[in-house]
């Protein structure tokens, strides 16, 4: 190790963890008519999430924009992306006590003899179904977002499980949608979520291009997928 490699890496994530908690606050500020305090927590972690999920999304392309290597993997973008898989979490422990306390599989199942397929296939249920798909998801990053399990798995089949991170991001919209978009109060924060997703996607799309520009100039790429 480079001597002040740590030291500098927790000042980063010192202030990872600023930003996450200035969204934070922000949102539970944004929400103080609520007398729901999980209501509250619940989105706040989880716009927190989504701001440090699209930050990690965003630093790939943004360094095949500027021209630099895009490794398959970096301290930042590692750092940014399990912050936000905590504070995903949290908004899952958070966000299960805002409906239906103390019944849980009702979030998931319908408990009733109304329904021949017990599967709930309602918006609320699909809400539901793609953020547990996408809890799993951010598990599976997190758990392998170090130097070990980058060793252990080489880097082509590592990069083939951190490509997940594209179906979690899919996931977290249409779970954010299918519980916000019924919601009258909730316009500011679709737009502001909607901002982000068209900004990353962007983004992306156009790493991708440059990727495969580079390849088609030189028959191999001058920087990595902009993951």
């Amino acid at each position: 190790m480079r001597a002040g490699y740590w030291p500098r890496r927790i000042v980063r994530n010192a202030g990872i963890l600023i930003v996450a908690l200035l969204v934070h606050l922000v949102v539970v500020t944004a929400t103080s008519h609520s007398r729901q305090v999980m209501y509250r927590l619940s989105m706040a972690t989880g716009y927190a999430s989504v701001a440090l999920i699209a930050w990690a999304l965003l630093i790939g392309p943004w360094r095949v924009r500027a021209g630099r290597a895009s490794p398959v993997s970096t301290d930042l973008r590692r750092d940014v992306g399990i912050w936000g898989g905590l504070f995903a979490l949290a908004h899952v422990v958070t966000g299960l006590q805002v409906h239906l306390t103390g019944h849980m599989l009702k979030y998931f199942l319908y408990q009733d003899d109304k329904h021949a397929v017990p599967v709930r296939y309602d918006l609320f249920g699909f809400a539901n179904w793609t953020g547990l798909a996408a809890t799993l998801v951010i598990v599976m990053l997190v758990a392998i977002s170090n130097d070990a399990s980058l060793r252990a798995l080489g880097t082509r089949r590592w990069k083939s499980w951190q490509r997940w991170t594209y179906w979690m991001a899919a996931l977290v919209v249409a779970h954010t949608l299918a519980y916000q978009l019924p919601a009258r109060q909730h316009g500011v924060y679709i737009g502001v979520f909607s901002l982000a997703v068209v900004t990353v996607t962007a983004f992306q799309l156009e790493g991708r291009r440059r990727v495969l520009a580079n390849v088609r100039r030189d028959g191999s790429p001058t920087a990595g997928a902009p993951s």
